[in-house]
């Protein structure tokens, strides 16, 4: 985000700006994905004046006639097509270094998240990326699994069709072409006692190679932090482009988690260099 003369704004400026209460912001956030702070050490959200003028934007949206989702709705898609999960880790999160790696790499880092912490993460949020429809079909058998014991998973593909949402099967959001997120690969575990995320945008360019050696810039965090931004990243992407999607409640994504310890931050530094020596052997 910009910053707004210099510096961020707190929600009770945002609110002061704009004329809404506080709560209400906060409210729209967990309800709609909307707007989307950037949370700062100790979970203060932080907003720019592009927020402020997507807000005022979506006030003058309602006073015109249309209700709040559909607003919500317009203005989101307005701006939609500018982010992505990845870009907002990087522009939130710097100091989390990226890494060049391989897709054999990505898959195996997904299924061990997959395996490890989706699966057993108690009532986990779920959201993964896949570019093509015929990745996730690759997929389906694993998803439709994970789903059953989520509490909502979410898969993103350009697919012609979503299928209808039905109670334990993974909620299919098709994604435009020209869309940022047609480029990333995600992984996402949202959960209070397994988190994990895993976010990569494909390298433009490349020079014709087997789909396994196609190149990614990449990261990965177990930080309840980072995870959480790119859970809320990915529900707001869900709401633009299958609008609806959400249960009643979805409190988690409203709530802040604590940072990550100095010890766990320390051992991802480790396996970050871990798996840079791994692809580089493959």
């Amino acid at each position: 985000m910009r910053e707004a003369q210099g510096r961020p704004l707190s929600i009770s400026e945002l609110a002061d700006r704009t004329g809404l209460a506080a709560a209400t912001l906060r409210s729209w956030e967990a309800r709609y994905g909307f707007p989307v702070p950037r949370r700062m050490t100790g979970g203060h959200r932080r907003y720019d004046e592009a927020d402020v003028a997507a807000v005022q934007d979506v006030m003058r949206h309602r006073d015109s006639g249309l209700g709040l989702e559909a607003a919500v709705r317009r203005v989101r898609e307005a701006t939609t097509e500018a982010r992505s999960i990845y870009a907002e880790l990087r522009r939130t999160y710097p100091a989390i270094v990226p890494q060049a790696l391989a897709k054999q790499t990505l898959v195996a880092l997904s299924h061990a998240i997959e395996d490890e912490c989706c699966a057993r993460a108690a009532t986990p949020l779920l959201f993964g990326s896949f570019q093509r429809e015929p990745f996730l079909r690759a997929s389906r058998r694993r998803w439709d699994e994970l789903a059953r014991t989520a509490a909502v998973a979410v898969v993103f593909a350009d697919l012609p069709a979503p299928a209808e949402a039905h109670p334990g099967r993974p909620i299919e959001v098709a994604v435009p072409p020209q869309a940022p997120l047609s480029r990333e690969w995600a992984i996402v575990c949202d959960a209070w006692d397994l988190p994990a995320c895993l976010v990569a945008v494909e390298r433009p360019g490349q020079p014709p190679e087997p789909d396994g050696r196609r190149r990614f810039d990449a990261l990965w965090s177990v930080d309840p932090t980072v995870v959480r931004t790119a859970s809320r990243v990915a529900a707001g992407l869900a709401d633009a482009y299958r609008p609806g999607w959400r249960p009643e409640t979805l409190a988690i994504l409203d709530e802040q988690p604590a940072a990550a310890s100095p010890d766990l931050l320390r051992a991802g530094d480790l396996l970050n260099r871990m798996v840079g020596y791994l692809d580089a052997a493959r």
